[in-house]
């Protein structure tokens, strides 16, 4: 069983990428690590936000180790929320009160066009390495869907008609902008005997 230290403490992301992970592979993120770290994303973009995540874990834990960064870039706003989607209307904002205040920005917009992005940086005996999942699609008019996280309730996929929230975790886990990034990093791992 080959052990993956998740650079994180997000319990939807840690979830969703154990699912998305082939047989004998096991995933721990900090919390479960032993690790109690709040690391600050001061990077201005996805690369440099995963990378600080990832340099400070391993440096504190003396292992290899892998962060990511993600968000949703909508066209109309210039690539916003980008790195700050979590903190979007604020420091101590909720998903709900992101989504809240992407919706009223988008109110009167026609162009509704966006993507979600992650970024994985993997610290792999002392190198890095970045894997990157996008997936574009649209944001909705009003919130759709109980499931997900984040932006899930008002994002809708190209191809699809569904929000990722409407999807079950199976569908959306298929075809997520993390499941991209995390299969690029899967394909390294087993390519490189890793």
């Amino acid at each position: 069983m080959r052990e993956l230290l998740f650079c994180s403490n997000n319990i939807h992301k840690t979830e969703e990428i154990r699912k998305m992970l082939p047989v004998g592979y096991k995933l721990m993120n900090l919390k479960e690590a032993g690790m109690n770290l709040e690391i600050a994303e001061t990077g201005v973009t996805f690369e440099e936000n995963a990378l600080l995540k990832a340099k400070t874990v391993a440096e504190k834990m003396k292992k290899d180790c892998f962060a990511d960064d993600s968000g949703l870039c909508v066209d109309f706003l210039h690539g916003d929320p980008g790195v700050y989607s979590a903190r979007y209307a604020g420091d101590k904002a909720t998903d709900a009160d992101n989504r809240k205040k992407l919706l009223h920005e988008l109110s009167n917009e026609n162009n509704r066009s966006a993507y979600f992005i992650t970024v994985i940086c993997l610290l792999l005996k002392s190198k890095v390495y970045y894997f990157e999942g996008r997936i574009s699609g649209r944001i909705t008019e009003n919130e759709r869907g109980e499931g997900g996280f984040g932006y899930d309730r008002i994002f809708v996929p190209e191809n699809y008609d569904k929000t990722f929230a409407e999807m079950t975790p199976e569908e959306k886990n298929k075809i997520s902008h993390r499941y991209i990034a995390l299969q690029k990093m899967m394909l390294f791992l087993k390519t490189t005997g890793s």
